[in-house]
This record gives structure tokens, C-alpha cells and sequence, in this order.
């Protein structure tokens, strides 16, 4: 296959029909199934992969995020991953610049910064999901960088990948020798295209007015006014080209301050003149960020659970608010800047005060108030239609005619719905609505708004896309918003970098007036608890298994991929969609749920895999599963008997026979062996009663399941599941730092008592209620009616106690909500260790947070038992969730391996004196992928203060 030749390893080339349906689906609204889908890993092998699809006359996408909302992160050729191994960052100059590959979030590369005091400039709402590579590729800016810190600015350097595999770095004095020599018609044509342009009056007041706002629509040209060298006009074409004149593989930011000290305020206003008229003192009085929400942004907020005080009892009429932010360096200067802009504030016509806020957790409230908008339009929205996002800028004093203009358009077009908000300190409106793209009628009302709003941008003076790019959407009206001389420029530019039309054909240009209408998704119904996906990305980055089967978007795509199939009678299709899905969607998902933290509209990718597992058992499995759990004393030393058993067999032949026992079908139930599989663990501690009692400690029974971590001289790279003397377990390490402390804790009858996780998390529900029941039996009474709290020492064991709720009938609910369920780590921060003594620290220390400290809100918890044991403690920039999973690491290593390689390599690059965790299972994932002993962080505490 010629892709195939184009890369050092031919299985990252791919044909099957998933993997091309699932990489097909972005947050746009249109669908473009690929021919092919390839994981590039070096420039060079993009650049060869443009040749191949040149000479198989084929058009080429690139992908990283798919948060693109417009349609020009997809293509009907190849479609070439530039994420999966492009995350490398690099920090330079203190943080004063960093340096980037594209497959990084944005959130990621702040994080690196954040240590330095600084950022990014680009400060785009989807940050946590949206690459630098569309960063690049779209000019991202945002809520507060305006046009002077946004990519197009702060870009240093690039290093790009032309169609004609010419590479370009830009860093290098002499990139514009090397352009001229390597590619003469192109840096003759650069030179033309600008002399054109300078040389037109008209032109340059066209490019001047259009670029003094928010601008993405079409391509950059004031790189032509703004740079002379060729090289340089060309990087700076690159940002905002949407991958249609070549490969960014590399960039160089200067970044800006991080400032730290933050006051926030909502402004609510009798309208949105008053509002609009509100900007310029605000602005001028300092403020960084003035969001803009009009009265139907401001009822949909109202209707909002935490809904805020100011908005509460507000009667909105024809209101509008301002959302301002001021932030300094330092508490003085924040102090002065309140104190200046307060006067500003007391002149306004404000419907209610005008405080500004401090308290982080208020002015997370605030924030949440704006960022909440999409979620509620896109979670409310009715089944089967899409959730657009669109923007436009206007200048300032066509803003609130603007507002008014697109209210009168959703009126007339009937998108009762739809709301608007925006950057309103940069003229950059956005408006939500929700659209049904499945009828004639419905796309050719959207074709009419379409048109209208055009007309209303246009004849305002203003932009059609600000922030979003052109993509497909807009890629018709670009002549029209520049005219016939600037577009045949960008037509020229277009024919210079790809004379033959290979890169994202259809996106940023487009002479079909009508091509932004077609190709558009269906979405159809498949399950109310996943029916309100959007199809955003926003999960893809925190799912373990993005780089190795699928992510939560993918599964619900190919969940709509299989719907729309079976209705279209396409039998091949949907059998080759539903025999891949079992594995690459439902077995090898880690039902962690990280990706519900992320969500915009709170789907749970990771229970609705559980449900589908427990859809797949028949009533005998059913019945095994709850006889496991009436007998779960029983298994518990069998299994650890049978761990001890392997762990005295020769090892070839432990893996002889678990491998043909997986072979016959055994693969969800017996482990794939591997000699770093501990042994068997101790007994649970017994019970005991303690006069004053502080707690009922809860022992997972994962801790008997499995030995604890060598120590001490076997604690070296490479250790394997052996346990020296010394390792102690979790549960024991509690119990002795609360006799250490002075704190008395009660240990009930464990025996035959889980928190029901192995049940949950394999969709065995009735094992799962069995176990709620007797687990709650237990607990109602050793708790004296919930007098006291449970505490437990494995985090997802908390979080699976947390859950017992689900598997309880509604009559048991109420005595299930008297109880309290503590993490040991959050027990041992807040009650043990003020009272132990000062602990002998590390001098070094590698914490692995686990997805249910995430979700129990733990983490800072445990970081200050971390920092209580060691002097410096690293969490991995490169953190994510180890996707061991219970058994799932053990079942499908691959899953954990490709999970955790990233952060894996970052913790191996140096050394450390200890390696922690709060979760058994999660310290033999971690050990596996770093060849490092992972502990629990109570048990380096209790050897720390004995």
C-alpha cells in the first residue's frame, strides 16, 4: 500500500472501516468519511504522506483536537493524525518562550508554564481540549488576549511541511535563503503576491480595517503588510491557513504574564446599548476581560441549578450583562485598580451592585455562569438536532445594532432557542442554536438565516469569523467579505503552496455558493444518556485509551455510525461497526469517567460502557456474578491462593496456561500472566472496637487481593511482584499512623464485605446489588446509624462505596444517605497528621493521583500528605489516568501501556527517593509502566513518623 511506504511503522496506516468512522466525527456539523487514516510521527513522514496522496490524486486533512467547529478538520482522503506522537513541549528562557509540537493541549502547555508565572497568549474557551496545532492552524485568541496577544502575534517561530515535502524553520537565520533556494516560484511568488497587495490603496484599507478586529475569515493576509521576508510572510500565512498550505510540525511562543491576584464582577444592565456603552470607561479603567451576555443568554442562566444571586428574582426583560474580570501581579496593585474603578462602576446604570469579587469559589460561580451557556443550550437541546456555535465581530459601534439585528433574525427564522454572548471588549459576538440538518425544509431555513446574517455582518463592516476559522461554513462568502481582488490573492497564494489542490480541499476556499450546505452529520437517537453528545472532543484528552482503541466522542459516533446503518439496511456495514465495537469500545474502555469531568453537558461515557457490559450477561452469568459476591470471603483467599500458586510454578508454564486459557475464550476473566503480578496479600484486618471511636475503617479488600509493593532493597528499577519484609499494605500503614496519632478508629466484620466495584465496573448488576446490600448492613450498624464517618484506603474503593447508591433499592436510599465516606488519604490530612510526629522527609518524591481522587475532590488532600513525606513532589505534567482499572491492565495490558507511556517516560527521566500512589491497583499499573516501586503514600507516611 503506498500509504504504508510513507511510514516508519506500516500498522499506524489503517483502512478499516471504525477506525475510519470514528476518526471521522469532529465538533463540526459535517461528516467527511476518510479513505485512510494515518498516525504520523515525524515531519518527514508528512511530508511523504503528502507526495503519496498527491500521486494517488487524493486530498489530504491534517487532524489533531477535531474541536473545529466549522468544518476543516475533516476530508473524504486521508486523513493524517498529527496528536497521537506530537506532544513534546519544551520551556525556554524561564518561560519567557516555549516551544511546541501540535498534538498539545492548551491547557497542557499552560500547565508547564504555570511554574514559571506564565502562559500562553491565545486563551480560547476550549482549552482543555483544543491543540496547539489548531491554535495554530484556526489564530486562536479568546476571552482575553484580543488581536495583540493572539497566535498570529505571539508566534516566534515555526517550523512547517510544504505539500512539496519542503521543510521551513523559521528559527533559522537563514530560512529565507534556504526558501528561495529550495523553492524559487514560490518565494518569487510570496514577493509578487506582497508587492500586490502593498500597492493597492484599496487593498490595504481592506486588510487594515478587516485585521484591526478579531479575524479568521480566509487567510491572514496582513502578513503581507506586517513582514517583508518571505519566510517570514509565510509563517505568519501558515496561522490561520486551517491546513490547507501545509504542515506546522513545530512552534515558538513568547508567552505572556500569568497574573495571579483576580477580581470579577457581573454587571447586569437594563439593555444592551447601556451595556455596549458601559465598554469604553470599563476598558479604560483596566479591565482584561468584559464578556457580554444578552437577555435570553441571561433566562437561560436564571434557570441554572446554582443559578447566582444576582440574577435571582431579576424579571429579565430586554436586560444585558457585562462579565469583567481586572487582574494584577500582586494584591497592592489589584487593590489600586479596585479602588481606581470604582467610581467607573458607581456611574452605571446597573440594575443591582456592582462588587467585584475575590473569593475564588465566587468568581468560580461567575464563570461558570458564561462557560454554562453551551451546556445548557446544547443539553436542552432536542434529540437528533446539532449544536451550533458560530462568531462574528463587528466594530464597537456596531455592536449593539449588531445584537439586536441577529435577535431579530433568530425571531424571524424561528430559532426560539438560540442566545448570544461574546467577547464584547473585542466586538466578537458568539450565538448558539440548535438546528435539525436530517430535512430539505430545515437546511434551507438554515441556508435563509445563513444568507441573512451574512448580509447584517457584512453591511455592519464586520467579519463572518473572528475566532472559529473559515472552515467549510463561511469558506463560500470569504470573495464577498474581501471582494475580487483579495480573494483572487488567497487564490494565488492557495496555487504557489499546493499547485495541485491536495491539502483540505473545500475548507477556507470555496467558489460553490452552496457548499456549506451539504455533507452534513445525522444524529440520530440512540440512548437518552448520550443522546445530548455534541460531539465536542472535550473528553478525548483526559480517556486513557484515546491513543489506543477509542475515545468517549468516538464511541458515541460509532454508537450513531451503527443506528444510522441498521436503518439504512447496510448489513455489512453495521456487522463490521458492532464486532469491532465490543473490544475497541466496551472491553478496553477503563470506566474511569474522567471523560463526565470534562463534558460540557455531564454524559458519562464510562457507566454507559459498564451498562452495555451488563446488557451482554445473560441471567446464568448473572446469577455467577451474584453468587460471587454472596461468597466473596471464599474467593478472596482463593484468589490469593491461586496468586501464590503461580508465583511458585515456573513462569513459562503460568504463561502457557493462562495464554490458552485466554485462547479459549477466557480473555474478560483470566489475566494475560506476567511475573511483576504480586502475590497474594495478608488477611484484612480483624474486627475491633475502640472506646471513643472516630471512624469505622473500611479496608479494601484489593489489599488483601494483592501483596503490597517491595521495599527497602528490592525496591529497585525492575522489582517484580515479590514483597519483602517491611511492606506493609495501606490498611495496616492506617491503622498504625491512627494509633500513632492518638486517633481511634472501629474495624467491623470485613469478611465477604467489597464496595462493589468489580461488579459495577463488569455490568454484573445483580452481584453489584447483592453486595450493596450487605455492605450497607454492615455499615448502617458499625457506624452507629452514620454517626460516625466510613474511611477507606483505596480510592477507587471510595469512590465504588460513594456509588453503592445505584445498585440499592429506593427504600434503602435514605439510611445509604446517613453515611459518610472518607478517602484515608483525606482522613490522614485533615485528623492524623497534625497530630503525628514531624515526619522525615524525601528529599524527592513522584505522585500518581488516581481518576477517583478526581472524582472525590482528593487531591489536594493528597498532595499535602505527599508534601508532609518529601520535600519536592512531582506530578507529571503529563498525568492522565493509568487505565489499570481493577483487572483491566491485567486482562489488556495494551490498554495501561499505551496509557501511561507518556507520563511513564517523564517519571524515568530522573530519579526520585519514592514513588506514590493511594490505590493498590493504580501502584501496579504505574510500577509496570516505570519499572519503578509505586506505594501507597500511607505507607512511606507511617514509615516516615515511626
Amino acid at each position: 500500500m503506498l500509504l504504508a511506504r510513507c511510514v516508519g511503522d506500516p500498522a499506524r496506516v489503517t483502512t478499516e472501516v471504525p477506525r475510519r468512522v470514528a476518526a471521522a466525527h469532529d465538533a463540526s456539523p459535517y461528516l467527511f468519511t476518510p479513505r485512510a487514516v494515518v498516525r504520523a510521527a515525524t515531519a518527514a513522514e508528512v511530508g511523504a504522506l503528502m507526495a503519496g496522496a498527491r500521486t494517488a490524486g487524493v486530498p489530504l486533512t491534517l487532524r489533531s483536537g477535531g474541536t473545529s467547529l466549522a468544518g476543516q478538520a475533516g476530508g473524504e482522503g486521508v486523513l493524517v493524525d498529527v496528536r497521537s506522537h506530537w506532544r513534546a513541549a519544551e520551556v525556554l528562557d524561564d518561560g519567557l518562550r516555549i516551544r511546541l509540537q501540535p498534538g498539545l493541549t492548551v491547557r497542557q502547555a499552560n500547565a508547564r508554564l504555570a511554574r514559571y508565572g506564565r502562559r500562553l497568549g491565545p486563551d480560547p474557551a476550549s482549552e482543555s481540549a483544543c491543540t496547539i496545532g489548531g491554535l495554530v492552524a484556526n489564530n486562536s485568541s479568546g476571552m482575553n488576549c484580543g488581536t495583540r496577544d493572539n497566535a498570529y502575534r505571539t508566534m516566534e517561530s515555526l517550523q512547517f511541511v510544504l505539500p512539496s515535502g519542503t521543510v521551513v524553520d523559521t528559527a533559522d537565520p537563514g530560512a529565507d535563503e534556504a526558501l528561495r533556494a529550495r523553492e524559487p516560484e514560490l518565494h518569487a511568488g510570496l514577493l509578487r503576491l506582497r508587492d500586490r497587495v502593498r500597492g493597492s490603496a484599496a487593498s490595504r484599507a481592506t486588510v487594515e480595517r478587516l485585521f484591526s478586529m478579531k479575524n479568521t475569515m480566509g487567510y491572514g493576509l496582513n502578513a503581507f503588510l506586517d513582514h517583508t521576508e518571505p519566510a517570514d510572510v509565510l509563517a505568519h500565512l501558515m496561522i490561520g491557513s486551517e491546513g490547507t498550505l501545509g504542515f506546522v510540525g513545530e512552534a515558538v511562543f513568547r508567552t505572556v504574564p500569568l497574573l495571579p491576584h483576580t477580581a470579577t464582577g457581573l454587571l447586569v444592565l437594563p439593555g444592551l446599548a447601556e451595556a455596549t456603552d458601559a465598554l469604553p470607561a470599563l476598558l479604560a479603567a483596566g479591565a482584561r476581560t468584559a464578556e457580554l451576555l444578552d437577555a435570553a443568554s441571561l433566562r437561560v442562566a436564571q434557570h441554572a441549578p446554582d443559578a447566582v444571586d444576582a440574577l435571582r428574582g431579576l424579571r429579565v426583560e430586554r436586560h444585558a450583562a457585562l462579565l469583567v474580570e481586572f487582574a494584577e501581579d500582586s494584591a497592592e496593585l489589584l487593590e489600586e485598580r479596585m479602588t481606581a474603578v470604582r467610581p467607573v462602576l458607581d456611574r452605571l446604570p446597573a440594575v443591582g451592585d456592582t462588587r467585584l469579587v475575590r473569593d475564588p469559589r465566587v468568581r468560580a460561580r461567575l464563570w461558570h455562569l458564561r462557560k454554562g451557556l453551551y451546556t445548557a443550550v446544547a443539553g436542552a437541546r432536542r434529540p437528533g438536532t446539532t449544536a451550533l456555535l458560530e462568531d462574528i465581530a463587528v466594530p464597537m459601534e456596531r455592536l449593539t445594532a449588531t445584537c439586536d439585528g441577529l435577535s431579530g433574525l433568530f425571531e424571524r427564522y424561528g430559532y426560539q432557542d438560540a442566545v448570544v454572548f461574546g467577547h464584547a471588549r473585542d466586538g466578537n459576538l458568539h450565538f448558539m442554536l440548535t438546528q435539525d440538518f436530517d430535512s430539505a425544509r430545515e437546511v434551507e431555513r438554515y441556508a435563509r438565516f445563513t444568507d441573512a446574517m451574512v448580509d447584517l455582518v457584512l453591511d455592519a463592516g464586520g467579519t463572518l469569523k473572528a475566532e472559529h476559522g473559515t472552515g467549510r461554513a463561511m469558506a463560500p462568502f470569504v470573495r464577498r467579505q474581501y471582494g475580487d481582488e483579495l480573494y483572487e490573492v488567497m487564490r494565488e497564494l492557495k496555487r504557489l503552496c499546493d499547485p495541485h489542490g491536495v491539502l483540505n480541499p473545500g475548507v477556507l476556499l470555496e467558489d460553490d455558493p452552496t457548499a456549506h450546505l451539504r455533507s452534513f452529520k445525522s444524529v440520530p437517537e440512540i440512548d437518552p444518556a448520550v443522546d445530548a453528545c455534541v460531539e465536542c472532543g472535550y473528553c478525548e484528552p483526559v480517556c486513557p485509551t484515546a491513543d489506543a482503541t477509542t475515545t468517549p466522542r468516538q464511541r458515541i459516533a460509532l454508537r450513531r455510525e451503527i443506528a444510522l446503518a441498521t436503518a439504512a439496511g447496510d448489513d455489512e456495514r453495521r456487522r463490521a461497526l458492532q464486532a469491532d465495537y465490543a473490544y475497541a469500545a466496551v472491553d478496553s474502555c477503563a470506566a474511569d469517567s474522567l471523560c463526565v469531568t470534562a463534558c460540557p453537558v455531564a454524559i458519562d461515557t464510562g457507566a454507559v460502557m459498564k451498562r452495555l457490559r451488563a446488557e451482554r450477561h445473560g441471567a446464568a452469568a448473572q446469577r455467577a456474578g451474584a453468587a460471587v459476591a454472596r461468597h466473596w470471603a471464599g474467593t478472596v483467599k482463593g484468589v490469593r491462593a491461586t496468586l501464590n500458586t503461580a508465583h511458585a510454578a515456573p513462569g513459562p508454564a503460568v504463561r502457557a496456561a493462562t495464554g490458552a486459557a485466554r485462547r479459549l475464550g477466557a480473555s474478560g476473566l483470566v489475566p494475560a500472566w506476567a511475573d511483576d503480578i504480586p502475590r497474594g496479600g495478608p488477611a484484612r484486618p480483624g474486627p475491633r472496637r475502640s472506646a471513643g471511636a472516630r471512624a469505622v475503617f473500611f479496608a479494601a479488600c484489593i489489599g488483601s487481593v494483592f501483596a503490597p509493593q517491595a521495599v527497602a532493597r528490592e525496591a529497585s528499577p525492575g522489582a517484580t511482584g515479590g514483597a519483602s519484609e517491611g511492606a506493609v499494605g495501606s490498611a495496616a500503614a492506617f491503622l498504625r499512623l491512627c494509633e500513632r496519632a492518638g486517633v481511634p478508629v472501629t474495624v467491623p466484620e470485613l469478611s465477604g464485605l467489597c464496595c462493589g466495584t468489580p461488579w459495577q465496573s463488569k455490568g454484573y448488576t445483580d452481584g453489584h446489588r447483592t453486595m450493596a446490600a450487605r455492605t450497607l448492613d454492615t455499615l448502617w450498624k458499625a457506624t452507629g446509624h452514620g454517626r460516625l464517618p466510613v474511611v477507606c484506603d483505596a480510592s477507587s474503593c471510595t469512590h465504588g462505596l460513594e456509588q453503592l447508591a445505584d445498585a440499592l433499592p429506593e427504600s434503602e436510599r435514605s439510611r445509604f444517605a446517613a453515611l459518610d465516606f472518607v478517602d484515608s488519604v483525606v482522613f490522614t490530612a485533615e485528623h492524623l497528621l497534625p497530630a503525628l510526629p514531624e515526619p522525615r522527609r524525601l528529599r524527592s518524591l513522584a505522585l500518581h493521583p488516581t481518576c477517583s481522587t478526581v472524582h472525590l475532590g482528593a487531591g489536594d488532600a493528597l498532595r499535602t500528605v505527599a508534601a508532609a513525606v518529601s520535600e519536592e513532589v512531582t506530578v507529571p505534567d503529563s498525568w492522565g489516568c493509568c487505565a489499570f482499572a481493577g483487572d483491566r491492565g491485567l486482562l489488556h495490558p495494551e490498554i495501561t501501556a499505551t496509557a501511561t507511556a507518556a507520563q511513564a517516560a517523564e517519571i524515568t527521566s530522573r530519579a526520585h527517593d519514592a514513588y506514590a500512589s493511594c490505590n493498590r491497583t493504580c501502584e501496579m499499573g504505574m510500577t509496570r509502566a516505570t519499572g519503578r516501586p509505586y506505594r501507597h503514600v500511607l505507607e512511606l507516611l507511617d514509615a516516615a513518623t515511626a
